[in-house]
């Protein structure tokens, strides 16, 4: 069996860092002498790699923030080439951020064994990356069965290891202690707020959640409001818009699960935030809204009738979704209100999110991933 040395990780975001971090922590828990380096943020650097560049503020939304960012992602391109030639890793991972990872494939070219760990969308749009997956991956480790099935028909080897969310997400405290912590109310109405991991999703979604909430509070008597902060974005951008709406709210910081933990309803920006959701069986509205030409150029390229991951695992909507241009504080509120106010239509939600959450897997998706890795790469 060939000894495996140094894995090279790349992601790009906060929920590729999430996944990256637990991924290189369950190697590093079955071979503590590999090394572990490459692009990332804190959680990957905590679980033990040297991270050379780091992924604060690397995320984007839309082609016009690509086209903003370019040279800083032409330069870190060159970087990683540079880095993967001069070490010579066994293997390159690529975590999620599939605008940049699926070209990077193209330029290592198979001149190292190429692994990708949370699959870009294909499904749901743009198919013909597939190919591009097909000529520069080695070996996809995928976190839903549907995509081990979707791979598996076009001749992509993969593996479903489940998902990671399953062994992360759970609250920290007590639900009576963490009210306590944070001066809220257990008699009151908790709408709990997830405007996303990316300083432009907080300035487009935040507004429209809280003036939405300004709709709901007329309808719920003691209501409290709870903003989920991202610890990706600064307080400032959260502080200017509250402060323009005027609305009395609690922002609780690196405590989301917390959060979601005494929610009575969350609204959701979408992406990861909607599973994590569902995990907690909170009931959720999904919304969503980018720079509008960024919309008009994405829209006709996604195949799927919905954009919450909650809706597409499910295949069906059990849950609202509000995007871009009905994603409308009134038209929100109301829906809010009537999920709010019927008792079985909160118990058919949670049942919904229950099965959801069945269709992830079980429990040990890392530690699993890490040894579908670990096999692969070295073969008995």
């Amino acid at each position: 069996m060939a000894q495996i040395r140094h894995l090279f990780f790349v992601c790009g975001e906060a929920s590729g860092d999430l996944h990256a971090g637990t991924l290189a922590k369950k190697i590093l828990e079955i071979d503590h002498g590999i090394r572990i380096s490459g692009v990332g943020g804190d959680i990957l650097r905590a679980a033990g790699a040297n991270i050379f560049s780091d992924i604060k503020d690397l995320g984007v939304m839309g082609l016009f923030d690509v086209l903003r960012k370019l040279p800083r992602f032409l330069a870190l391109k060159d970087l990683v080439i540079n880095k993967i030639r001069e070490e010579k890793p066994d293997a390159v991972i690529l975590v999620d951020f599939s605008g940049f990872n699926l070209r990077l494939a193209k330029e290592i070219n198979r001149s190292v064994p190429v692994i990708y760990y949370v699959s870009p969308q294909v499904w749901a749009s743009r198919p013909g990356r597939i190919k591009t997956i097909k000529d520069y991956v080695d070996r996809m480790v995928v976190l839903f069965k549907f995509e081990e099935e979707f791979y598996e028909r076009r001749g992509v080897r993969a593996a479903f290891t489940g998902h990671p969310l399953l062994d992360i997400v759970k609250p920290s405290l007590e639900k009576d202690e963490f009210m306590r912590r944070f001066d809220l109310h257990a008699n009151k109405t908790t709408l709990v707020l997830l405007p996303g991991s990316r300083k432009q999703e907080v300035e487009r979604i935040l507004p429209v959640m809280l003036e939405s909430c300004r709709h709901i509070i007329k309808g719920v008597k003691n209501a409290q409001l709870v903003i989920a902060k991202s610890s990706q974005v600064e307080l400032d951008a959260y502080d200017r818009i509250v402060e323009e709406k005027n609305i009395d709210l609690t922002i609780i910081e690196g405590k989301t699960y917390d959060c979601l933990n005494i929610a009575d309803f969350c609204l959701v920006a979408s992406g990861t935030a909607t599973l994590e959701t569902a995990i907690m069986q909170k009931p959720m509205a999904v919304i969503y809204r980018m720079n509008p030409l960024n919309y008009f150029l994405y829209r006709p390229q996604v195949k799927l009738p919905y954009i919450g991951m909650v809706n597409i695992v499910a295949g069906k909507k059990i849950v609202p979704e509000f995007i871009q241009f009905q994603a409308k504080p009134k038209e929100i509120s109301r829906e809010v209100l009537r999920i709010l106010g019927d008792a079985a239509e909160r118990e058919r939600i949670k049942k919904d999110l229950a099965l959801v959450k069945s269709q992830l897997g079980e429990k040990g998706a890392a530690m699993r991933a890490a040894k579908v890795i670990l096999d692969f790469l070295s073969p008995i």
